[in-house]
């Protein structure tokens, strides 16, 4: 006798043999049960999932001489010729080889005829999607208005290339994927009636490695009891079907939330010493992760296509791991996926793609920052940081080269630049230092500006002492938020009802400069202003004109110029 292949031999006869689609059996056994048979239907999805198969027990279904019931009895000659495929009634067309719109018309024309011996004459239309524009159209008068005892099966991969007119006017039907622990469990009864010896593991991986299709799977299936000459081994399963084994995937998973490197890297280099196919593994361990993220978010462990056993132990890994975590990952490798697919070197791009997603745990996310946190530093800085900080005086700052004068005024600062290093605090017992210490920390430029005067602090007050004709000390104190920052500073230091005032303070006699003093004031003004003629110059009638013009285009211009004098001050 011929050898009749599994993926034949094993083709489902009837509605309850069909695997993984029982919503839709479940309506098409209602609909036979109460004689409500529409004249089209269009069965869509991936290959090998039952489309054309449950378009044949349909069929029988329809014209079995015991029916119309939920299943047919395979029995009667309906049954048997639809089953050989020799029923004159029953019409499977290849719509691939039958896309001319002649063709289509001359089907049309011939189906206006009743039935010749059955109950209906049935239409099974396969691949309709690539009947061309014309041959639809030429379709569509039938489909919508076809004779009592017509009924049309269409089956599709494409359902998004079916015009919305023949879809409009069909009953759709979407076949799903076949889950992998369903097409496990029937390639194990395969092989028990086949006498193919395989163990649970070689069975998982087949059923993995048909992605949903149990087509595909039982072809693969036969093709490994071939190679084996009736038994399947767990490495023949994993050689031929260049995929990992569970526990492999669950180790690497590890290792990229550990951060271990050296794992990660041995993974990859397995795979090309293995000859594995690259593209494949690295899609295989996407749909791995997916199901970590899953069970990271609570779900349990029957909603992933694992062993309970794996599918708990995986579950654990993806709680430490964290839903954050796991989400940055998959995004990450999901970025890397169409590099790894359209490299020459997959071995090579794939161990680039799982060593950068080791990295993933050095990460800092950005709200701990924003909250206070600080990034983790080595051992021996951190001990350093640790110790108590000593007062010194900050280090100076380079001074920045001159700037050509704006012709636009200058637009407003929104934050204090930022400090690179800690600034080092007050001592404890110095009060004005802490406030100083607060001021600087809000708004180092008016710390600045406070350098320049006499802080005193009694009964409550803070008095700001200034020179009786230092008049720009006094603008800086009041301009914009300069006084709230004061007032937060102060009750930050003192506590709340504390307040401060800006008094003028008697200010010393000027000396009268010598003769060399007075030659190097010469050299000064020739050569350019000191710090000391740079501040007076400030407070210069025609220079607080000219600051008080630009002050008017834009409030914040004079703050600006402020506070550059002050940083390089």
């Amino acid at each position: 006798m011929t050898y009749q292949v599994l993926a034949r031999k094993w083709r489902p006869q009837d509605f309850s043999s069909l695997v993984g689609q029982e919503a839709i059996v479940t309506a098409l056994r209602n609909a036979l049960t109460e004689g409500r048979i529409a004249q089209a239907y269009l069965f869509s999805g991936i290959r090998g999932v039952g489309k054309t198969t449950a378009a044949r027990v349909l069929a029988k279904a329809l014209n079995c001489e015991r029916g119309p019931g939920a299943d047919p009895c395979n029995e009667c000659l309906p049954c048997r010729e639809i089953t050989r495929g020799s029923d004159l009634d029953v019409l499977e067309v290849d719509a691939a080889t039958y896309s001319k719109v002649e063709q289509v018309r001359d089907l049309a024309e011939s189906l206006k005829y009743g039935p010749a011996r059955d109950r209906y004459k049935v239409v099974v239309l396969d691949e309709v999607h690539r009947l061309s524009r014309q041959a639809f159209d030429a379709l569509l008068k039938i489909v919508e208005e076809p004779p009592p005892h017509l009924v049309f099966i269409f089956a599709t991969t494409e359902a998004d290339a079916v015009p919305v007119t023949i879809l409009s006017r069909c009953q759709e039907f979407r076949f799903r994927r076949v889950p992998s622990l369903e097409v496990a469990a029937l390639l194990s009864r395969i092989a028990a009636e086949e006498g193919i010896e395989a163990s649970d593991a070689a069975l998982r991986l087949v059923a993995r490695a048909g992605e949903g299709s149990v087509r595909d799977a039982v072809a693969l299936l036969d093709q490994l009891a071939t190679f084996g000459s009736g038994s399947i081994s767990d490495d023949d399963a994993v050689r031929l079907l260049g995929g990992l084994d569970t526990a492999l995937f669950f180790d690497l998973l590890a290792a990229i939330v550990r951060g271990d490197r050296a794992t990660v890297s041995q993974a990859a280099r397995k795979i090309e010493d293995e000859g594995w196919d690259a593209r494949n593994v690295f899609g295989q361990f996407l749909a791995f992760c997916r199901d970590a993220l899953h069970l990271s978010m609570g779900g349990g462990v029957n909603q992933v296509d694992l062993p309970e056993e794996e599918a708990r132990a995986l579950s654990d890994l993806a709680r430490e791991a964290g839903f954050e975590n796991l989400l940055r990952l998959l995004q990450q490798m999901l970025a890397s996926e169409p590099l790894v697919r359209r490299s020459e070197v997959g071995a090579l791009a794939v161990e680039i793609a799982w060593l950068r997603a080791a990295e993933l745990p050095k990460l800092v996310a950005i709200e701990s920052l924003l909250a206070g946190g600080a990034l983790a530093l080595p051992q021996t800085t951190s001990a350093v940081r640790n110790e108590p900080p000593a007062r010194a005086v900050p280090a100076a700052r380079p001074t920045p080269p001159p700037k050509p004068a704006p012709t636009t005024p200058l637009p407003p600062r929104t934050a204090p630049p930022i400090e690179s290093a800690p600034r080092p605090a007050a001592p404890a017992g110095d009060p004005i230092g802490r406030f100083q210490a607060e001021v600087d920390r809000r708004k180092p430029p008016l710390a600045a500006h406070l350098s320049r005067a006499q802080l005193t602090f009694a009964d409550g007050e803070l008095v700001i002492g200034h020179e009786a004709n230092d008049s720009l000390l006094v603008q800086n104190l009041n301009r914009g938020t300069n006084p709230q920052i004061l007032q937060e500073a102060l009750e930050a230091t003192w506590g709340v009802g504390t307040r401060w005032r800006a008094a003028a303070v008697r200010s010393e006699p000027t000396p009268t400069p010598s003769p060399s003093e007075s030659a190097d004031r010469a050299t000064g003004a020739a050569g350019g202003l000191s710090a000391s003629g740079a501040s007076g110059a400030l407070e210069n009638p025609t220079v607080q004109t000219l600051l008080d013009i630009f002050a008017a285009g834009d409030p914040s211009a004079v703050e600006a110029i402020e506070d550059r004098e002050a940083e390089e001050s």
